[in-house]
This record gives C-alpha cells, sequence and structure tokens, in this order.
C-alpha cells in the first residue's frame, strides 16, 4: 500500500516550496516595517473559542470544522482560521493591559473541510495581522494599505479591492430587520431560512446562483448606516485615496465570519476563476466581549499564500528557470578524497558558502552529471592525485575552465567568486 495526502490537501515541494516562502517573507515584509510583533498560536484549540468567536451560524462552524475529542474528552479543534486564537492568546497574557493598539502578525496552516477545488483547500497557508484595541479609521487604512504593498511587493498587478461597512451595534439593528423582511419573502430552502432568524447577513454570502438570482433587490447596509459609521467608513475610504491605493464600493460585500463590525474587505483576483479571493478582512470589536474579555475593538486581515502564489503563477510571474540555492558541488574520488571533501564542505558552510557534494561513491562521470544537476556554479574536483598535491580542482560549469587550488587557500578563493 502506498500512502497519499489526505484529500484537499498537497505537498509543497522543491522549488515551488522555496517560491513559496519567498512569498510569504515578501507578504509579511510590510508588517514588520510598521511595528507589528509575530504571534503564533497552537494549531488546535477549544471547540467553544471558534463556535462563539467565528459564529455558530457560519458554514465554518457549522460544517467545516475538523472537531475531535483528545484523550481525556476535551473537545478540540484545528483552527479554521487566526483571530479568535490571536484575541483569545491577548486576552489570556494580558497584552491589551499593555500599550495599545497591540499590533500582531502571524504566519501557519488553517483547516477547513470544504469541497476541495483549485485554490480551495482543507488544508491551506495564510499570513495575516490584526491590530486590537483601538477604534481608529487610520488603523483601517494602516492594514489595508500594507497587505495593498504585500501584494504590491510580490509583483501583483491584477489584485482589486473591494470594500465595504457592516455598519455597528447602533445602525445594525435596523438593516438587520430590514434584510430579515426582504429575505423571508424569497423562495429558499429549510437551511438557508434558517439563517434569516440566526445571521441573516449570512444568506447575502450565499454563493449558490439560485440563492444570488433573488438578491438583487436586497436591502444595502450602506443606506441603513448611522452617522458615525457613515463618517467612519469615509475617513477610511479618504485616507486609501491618499495613499493612493485604488479600491471599489461593493455594498454587498459581507465576509464569512461572525465577527466583523463597520469596515469590511476583500482582495480579488479575475485569474483564479471562481475562488477569487486572495485575502481579506476588517474590524470585529465586539469579538473580545463574545470571548469573555473587556472591550477591545479590533481590526485585521489574512491572506491566503496558496492563492497569492496561484494568482502569481495566473499573472506570469513565476519563471520556471529556478535559481540555485547551492554555489559549489563537491566531487570526490576514492576514500580519502571523500573524507577530506566532506571536511571541506563544512568549512566552506561555515563561511557562508552554499555547499554539496556527491555521496554513495560514484565515480567521476555520475558525480559531475550530479554537479550539473545541482545548479551549483562550481564543482571542487578531489582526487588521490591531489590530496597528494594538497590542492584541489576548481571547475567553473558555465565555463568548463578549471583551475587548480591549494586546499589551505581554497574557501577564500571561493568565498571571492561567489559573494
Amino acid at each position: 500500500m502506498s500512502f497519499q495526502a489526505p484529500k484537499g490537501t498537497f505537498d509543497w515541494l522543491p522549488p515551488r516550496s522555496e517560491r513559496v516562502l519567498a512569498v510569504r517573507e515578501a507578504l509579511v515584509a510590510p508588517l514588520r516595517r510598521a511595528g507589528y510583533g509575530y504571534i503564533e498560536t497552537p494549531v488546535f484549540e477549544d471547540t467553544q473559542l471558534f463556535a462563539r468567536g467565528v459564529g455558530e451560524s457560519t458554514d465554518i462552524v457549522s460544517k467545516e470544522m475538523y472537531t475531535f475529542p483528545d484523550k481525556a474528552g476535551r473537545s478540540l479543534t484545528l483552527r479554521p482560521e487566526g483571530t479568535a486564537s490571536v484575541v483569545r492568546a491577548v486576552l489570556q497574557h494580558n497584552l491589551h493591559n499593555g500599550q495599545l493598539p497591540v499590533k500582531l502578525w502571524y504566519s501557519g496552516s488553517q483547516f477547513r473541510y470544504e469541497r476541495s477545488q483549485k485554490g480551495r483547500y482543507r488544508h491551506f497557508w495564510q499570513v495575516g495581522a490584526e491590530a486590537l484595541g483601538s477604534e481608529d479609521p487610520a488603523l483601517d487604512a494602516e492594514l489595508i494599505v500594507l497587505a495593498a504593498h504585500g501584494f504590491a511587493t510580490v509583483g501583483l498587478k491584477g489584485v482589486r479591492l473591494l470594500i465595504n461597512s457592516l455598519g455597528d451595534k447602533t445602525c445594525r439593528p435596523a438593516y438587520r430587520a430590514a434584510l430579515q423582511e426582504f429575505l423571508r419573502g424569497l423562495d429558499l430552502d429549510e437551511d438557508t431560512r434558517a439563517r434569516i432568524d440566526i445571521n441573516p447577513l449570512r444568506v447575502l454570502d450565499d454563493k449558490r446562483p439560485e440563492v444570488r438570482a433573488q438578491l438583487d433587490g436586497a436591502p444595502l447596509v450602506v443606506d441603513h448606516l448611522c452617522a458615525a459609521c457613515n463618517a467612519y467608513h469615509e475617513e477610511v475610504r479618504s485616507l486609501l485615496s491618499a495613499s493612493g491605493v485604488a479600491f471599489e464600493d461593493d455594498p454587498r460585500l459581507v465576509r464569512g465570519l461572525d465577527y466583523y463590525t463597520r469596515t469590511t474587505f476583500e482582495f480579488v483576483h479575475d485569474g483564479l476563476g471562481s475562488q477569487s479571493a486572495v485575502g481579506g478582512g476588517g474590524r470585529y470589536d465586539g469579538l473580545s466581549e463574545m470571548l469573555g474579555g473587556p472591550p477591545l475593538p479590533s481590526v485585521g486581515w489574512a491572506l491566503g499564500v496558496d492563492r497569492t502564489f496561484l494568482a502569481m503563477e495566473a499573472e506570469g510571474l513565476l519563471d520556471e528557470s529556478t535559481e540555485s540555492r547551492l554555489q559549489v558541488y563537491g566531487v570526490p574520488l576514492g576514500d580519502d578524497a571523500r573524507r577530506r571533501m566532506f571536511l571541506l564542505i563544512s568549512e566552506l558552510r561555515e563561511a557562508g558558502v552554499s555547499a554539496d557534494m556527491a555521496f554513495g561513491g560514484k565515480g567521476l562521470k555520475g558525480a559531475m552529471k550530479g554537479a550539473d544537476r545541482s545548479g551549483a556554479a562550481y564543482a571542487l574536483i578531489l582526487g588521490e592525485r591531489d590530496l597528494a598535491a594538497e590542492a584541489v580542482q576548481v571547475k567553473d560549469l558555465t565555463t568548463a575552465e578549471q583551475t587548480e587550488v591549494p586546499l589551505a587557500q581554497v574557501v577564500d578563493v571561493l568565498k571571492g567568486k561567489v559573494q
């Protein structure tokens, strides 16, 4: 029997995996420059953290979570998203009692039991950012600008920013009532009708064509915003415009989580087909209280690393010709030469030169084939005669030019060539 990765998952393999790491680093670089600190939370948490924080009525909680009892019978869940865990950690460790806002970024795997398709996986990788403890439109704008800079850093041109406001506890109830009244008049299945009472915004987020076709005349939240929410939203929009970040107003935009208030946004890319979102987020002013904490108005986002990678592929940004990580490849001929080469390769690595060597006692022809395949710039050939002369042959694998270098000098010579 040969094992395979579970359905809806995949393996990142070199050299693509190296590029994915580079994409992740590029997406988080703007956050580091803005003073966001790294946080890492457990991959699994108490199930109630997500049930309460993400929302019982969401597809994530009702259908998509990987939930299991541990040995002591506690119900645990693999994290389906990052924000609830970050808020839990902030509250548990009293970070909110220090300087506000608390600015954090994270990177890691999330898990959802979804219908797998290109761009939608059951195990996926996100980078995220959260700014907790401040209700300020400049903070919303800052995070959106930092995400836009991240996408620009990786060279993406086709990312569009959609933005909306979902109101707050002052104006949302009146909008909710108007939306419920509208939805009750539609031809909807039983599960969807149940959502009208729990969280009618969920229905607006339904992607099924038969539902979307009926939502044309649905009341819009922007028409029901109170003066404070309207002013807040206008300030976010004007700060984005002043920063040169283009956006589109999308009055139908609702995110798939229950905790959002006011600013909500999504980054989409048209090269990804139906799974067009490459990231998104919004303000979640009531989440801390939902988790038993004090009021802690906050805003955040998550960007899909694998989706960003697919968008880059769609734009032709991923050149298939890969630069090797290796600079030097050792070719030892004979047992004594192999022992000396092993030490020489270690010396090169300690000197900051990336190096590897032929293993398995290959002859000259097989080892040189390995050197060519490795992508290294130089091969070091060491035979019995070279050992006796205390020298090594340095071969330029691009020009095939070969020179003899004393063993005592070869590390310094190669450092000069590759740096």
